[in-house]
């Protein structure tokens, strides 16, 4: 996975309360248990018509900038647990997820994948949309290692797992972080064998 510190870019909007993983990723896309290539299929019911052409009445299609920061409605990723949700947002070219409200099961997904489900109060969230209204080219940051956001002069603190966060930080899935304390899982075998 990559690091993740700190990052300013500008956001996509998608102003739709309960979305959920079946809108995200639909299930007839998931045939595969490789992560590559299922962010051509986000929000494919969405994003496209049934002629196959780019919807023009949805949000993210209409929006010039592509950006790396997602705002969207409350309780976003509601519904089943399919991690394929997380590989289509990150496959998208997302790196922060913003709601007021993440279903468990999809915050732990996105969190494993190197995805940060940044959750928010409902008048932050409100604040973020109402700014990305007057201008979609405003810039927002996400400090993780101080944990907090920014954008046009509203900043709110978040909370995180301290070992996702650390996780996220280094770049690190289970796997790495366990590989991290190799040398001290030896000297506690040597020390206890």
């Amino acid at each position: 996975m990559q690091k993740f510190t700190t990052l300013t870019d500008v956001a996509m909007t998608l102003d739709i309360e309960n979305v959920d993983t079946d809108q995200i990723i639909p299930a007839r896309f998931l045939k595969s248990t490789d992560k590559d290539g299922f962010g051509a299929n986000l929000f494919r019911d969405w994003r496209y018509t049934k002629d196959n052409e780019l919807n023009p009445d949805f949000s993210l299609n209409n929006q010039s900038q592509r950006g790396a920061v997602l705002v969207t409605g409350n309780n976003f990723g509601c519904g089943s647990s399919r991690e394929h949700a997380a590989w289509a947002l990150s496959g998208f070219g997302f790196k922060v997820i913003v709601s007021s409200y993440f279903a468990d099961i999809f915050k732990e997904n996105c969190l494993t994948n190197g995805l940060l489900p940044l959750q928010v109060s409902p008048q932050f969230l409100k604040a973020l949309f109402d700014a990305l209204k007057t201008n979609s080219l405003e810039p927002i940051t996400i400090n993780l290692e101080e944990q907090y956001i920014t954008c046009a002069c509203n900043t709110e603190h978040f909370d995180i797992n301290p070992y996702k966060k650390l996780c996220l930080i280094n770049g690190y899935d289970d796997i790495d972080f366990l590989l991290s304390k190799l040398d001290a899982i030896t000297q506690f075998e040597e020390k206890y064998s």
